[in-house]
């Protein structure tokens, strides 16, 4: 849902599919830890997540407990829990087995710039280029902060779409990432280089591509995120 912007745009576009879903007399699958979602769903018909699935680690890769079967998937974050139990919910509801469903997951590899954990010779990057809004940058931040490892850098590219909001949601992003005290930082984009900070900054990626190969980054676990329009896949040619 990059396209909604910011967390209430998030919230105006999901509802408005609900409105498609219940006028078209369909069922929709909603998280029932997703209070706002589970408020705004009341009055269509819906299958919630079941109580069946349980979170157990992301470290750094999530694993859940669904009825008396572990499931280890190949997503980091636990941000990716919710995708998974979504799978797992969908799943039981079409009456695939346990063990279907824990292979299906197990078997998933992440692609097209989603997620992804890439060994370089040098470097770990966890490559997530493929969009971005404030919601999504902020729990990406939050467990990459989370995860273990003996240096830590970010590159925070542009979120899009994002209208009026877009200063104040990126400098919040901004704060957001300094709070958590990462060894190091680049923000590159016409938005994030508008923002206040300590950290680098720059206006586009060939500027950032400049500057990176100009140091030697090595023994770094990397989090690459922005919006696709950023196209920040392309650092994983530059980065060794």
């Amino acid at each position: 849902l990059e396209g909604f912007g910011s967390e209430e745009g998030v919230i105006k576009g999901k509802s408005e599919l609900y409105g498609f879903l219940k006028q078209n007399n369909k069922v929709a699958f909603v998280n029932n830890s997703d209070t706002i979602q589970v408020e705004k769903t009341q009055k269509i018909n819906r299958i919630l997540f079941s109580d069946n699935i349980k979170f157990l680690e992301t470290n750094p890769f999530v694993k859940l407990q669904y009825k008396d079967i572990k499931i280890q998937s190949n997503l980091i974050g636990q941000y990716n829990y919710n995708n998974i139990a979504a799978a797992v919910t969908i799943g039981d509801y079409f009456n695939i087995s346990s063990e279907k469903i824990k292979e299906a997951i197990g078997d998933y590899q992440p692609k097209n710039n989603r997620s992804q954990i890439i060994k370089k010779d040098k470097n770990t990057i966890i490559l997530d280029a493929y969009n971005a809004n404030p919601s999504s940058m902020k729990v990406a931040l939050d467990s990459f902060s989370e995860l273990e490892a003996k240096q830590k850098t970010i590159v925070l590219g542009d979120m899009f779409e994002l209208g009026k909001s877009s200063k104040v949601e990126h400098q919040a992003i901004v704060d957001f990432a300094e709070s958590l005290n990462f060894d190091n930082y680049y923000f590159v984009g016409e938005n994030f280089y508008k923002t206040k900070t300590k950290h680098q900054k720059f206006r586009n990626f060939e500027e950032l591509k400049s500057e990176i190969q100009k140091i030697n980054i090595s023994n770094n676990t990397i989090l690459i995120k922005g919006s696709r329009g950023m196209s920040l896949e392309r650092l994983v040619e530059i980065i060794g």
